[in-house]
């Protein structure tokens, strides 16, 4: 394949996290010869908000209360602005979109938008909802091992008051460190935990897309899709991992995904890099014909 043809991974973060997630990654793919751009979405990165309560010593009632960048930002948004990074990078050849976690949702729906602009659509345990909202899921069977309630003595702030969600992950209670850690790097030493721990920030958008949001038949099922479990995901259990793909095949028979899997949780695979980055090389040397 000439440099001219070399697919751009376009990668996409989940919740509360930014495009410094894939450092790790984007150096592992370069050194293998692929070329990539990590996203952020509105609101995060450099355009997130650490307030100076959010520092220590901390101040807990400010930080309930101090406004947010990404209040207001919605799925719609965050679509408009990977659509926009997705049209700059197919001027280069093709396009692998790359989505973890809750950057599914916005994978989906600018897939939904805009097909045209994806040769491959990738899920690292990521969401793609198809019969059901994003929410909705959260009371199914598949997540009945997730306990939301291992967040709420994190938790800074009145959801609907500061119109986003503001999580303390600088929080020193042991129980809250303890429900993190079990969540999303079980597997990783405490001090990669709390590395992993200090790239994330406090605030995410509230929006996570509707019905209109679910995967189409017509668009986000032209597209070549490839699911990649993780085994040992607490926050995204393996359970909902398959079904999404088991809707996802259902909804598009002749499309199926192609499935592989990594050993690891929800953040394994990015601070231990290189077994994604040789299975998306994989994918980047796959034909993608359209059905």
């Amino acid at each position: 394949m000439s440099t001219q043809m070399q697919p751009t991974f376009v990668l996409v973060h989940g919740a509360f996290a930014n495009s410094f997630s894939f450092a790790p990654l984007q150096a592992e793919l370069g050194l293998l010869g692929h070329r990539s751009v990590a996203v952020d979405l509105p609101g995060h990165g450099f355009q997130a908000t650490f307030t100076r309560a959010y520092q220590s010593p901390q101040n807990p009632e400010e930080l309930a209360t101090t406004p947010g960048s990404i209040k207001g930002v919605t799925l719609a948004d965050n679509a408009a602005h990977l659509i926009g990074i997705l049209e700059r990078a197919k001027q280069n050849g093709p396009v692998i979109l790359v989505a973890h976690s809750r950057g599914g949702a916005t994978a989906t729906a600018a897939a939904n938008a805009r097909p045209d602009l994806i040769d491959r659509i990738v899920y690292v345990s990521a969401w793609c909802p198809v019969r059901l909202d994003v929410g909705d899921y959260y009371a199914e069977p598949e997540m009945a091992t997730v306990d939301p309630a291992a967040f709420a003595s994190a938790l800074a702030g009145n959801p609907a008051d500061l119109g986003l969600l503001r999580v303390n992950f600088r929080t020193a209670n042991p129980d809250s460190l303890a429900a993190f850690k079990d969540a999303f790097f079980a597997d990783g030493t405490d001090e990669q935990f709390l590395t992993f721990l200090n790239t994330f920030q406090p605030d995410e958008n509230l929006d996570v897309g509707g019905s209109a949001d679910r995967a189409q038949a017509a668009t986000w099922g032209r597209i070549p899709k490839t699911y990649i479990r993780l085994a040992d995901d607490t926050s995204l259990p393996l359970a909902l991992q398959d079904r999404l793909i088991r809707e996802g095949n259902e909804l598009t028979p002749d499309n199926p995904y192609d499935v592989r899997t990594l050993e690891g949780s929800h953040l394994k695979w990015l601070a231990d890099p290189a077994p994604a980055a040789r299975v998306l090389g994989e994918l980047a040397a796959l034909p993608a014909p359209r059905t």
